[in-house]
């Protein structure tokens, strides 16, 4: 991949729990910081002591027992942004004590992180637990964009060549294939972009048997591809190879779906949505995708700061 004529990627953070997930996603975020000569942070959130007040059956640890659980990720950490250092990117380590989540945002303001990268599943082994409370709170709350890796992510972090991007036709979802582009530098040999739409039809009782339904579903699919060519024409101006597909059915299901039949290396999806209010069913989407995405998910969502790029056929060529 080469960073030519992108807009440039100072920071990235990088969530660390020691997991093989985790290393995995640092794959991704040491890959896009040595693409974009930017400045890798691993950073570390280690838990705070709980009590017996807080949890009633928990069994009082000694003190000593936490000093030694940020001594030992103290050293992990360093000992990983000691190997990570050989490949020649800036890396430093950050850790903190506190909840994961809120941990992670605030460390993603302060350090001013242009993306976050996390992975799915933490060192519990669970497949929602350390995406429960971390991942999808960073889809809602991250001041940036988020890069969640999933623990069926291969060994050896592979070059993207098949781009999904799910729409609802909202600002954001634009955004979300504007910011791909950006965080993967100009057109790659190869690279495929897919342009999905989903859409469902409520289901009523009605006097009129099927026919007004089946004739809606039809209107409805050739809206969306019309829409969906709208996308892709600036898309193909700026040299993409660009397809277009619709269907009928669950959001999730269907982009995990689609993911899967293409072969995709990154799902990418804004988290605003068409309703204007704030992530609520766009996020809750992307939130729903992750547990059995075939392939990590790059999420996007609009802040108050943050303005579309330049159109596609403005762009400079690769």
């Amino acid at each position: 991949m080469s960073n030519q004529g992108a807009p440039a990627v100072k920071t990235v953070l990088a969530a660390m729990d020691f997991s093989e997930n985790a290393a995995r996603a640092l794959d991704w975020a040491q890959d896009l910081a040595r693409v974009h000569n930017a400045r890798l942070v691993l950073f570390h959130a280690v838990a705070p002591p709980i009590g017996p007040a807080a949890v009633p059956e928990f069994v009082n640890l000694p003190p000593d027992i936490y000093e030694q659980q940020k001594e030992c990720s103290r050293e992990l950490l360093n000992e990983e942004v000691a190997k990570r250092r050989r490949s020649g990117v800036e890396i430093e380590a950050r850790m903190e004590v506190g909840p994961s989540g809120p941990a992670i945002i605030d460390a993603a303001v302060e350090e001013n992180a242009d993306l976050v990268v996390v992975g799915t599943r933490g060192l519990t082994g669970l497949k929602r637990t350390f995406l429960g409370s971390v991942a999808a709170r960073l889809i809602r709350d991250a001041p940036c964009p988020v890069l969640a890796v999933p623990a069926t992510e291969e060994d050896v972090h592979r070059p993207v060549r098949r781009v999904l991007a799910p729409t609802d036709f909202s600002g954001d979802s634009g955004l979300a294939v504007e910011t791909t582009i950006r965080m993967l530098g100009p057109v790659s040999e190869g690279m495929k972009v897919t342009l999905l739409h989903v859409w469902r039809v409520p289901v009523i009782l009605s006097p009129w048997g099927t026919f007004p339904i089946e004739r809606i579903r039809r209107q409805t699919a050739n809206d969306a591809q019309r829409k969906l060519e709208e996308i892709a024409t600036p898309l193909r101006d700026a040299g993409f190879d660009v397809e277009t597909t619709e269907c009928e059915g669950e959001p999730a299901d269907a982009i995990d779906q689609e993911a899967s039949r293409i072969g995709a290396d990154l799902i990418a999806m804004g988290t605003h949505g068409r309703s204007g209010i704030s992530r609520v069913f766009f996020g809750s989407v992307a939130e729903r995708t992750l547990p059995t995405a075939p392939c990590p998910v790059l999420t996007v969502h609009r802040t108050e700061e943050a303005t579309p790029g330049r159109p596609f056929s403005e762009r400079p060529p690769a």
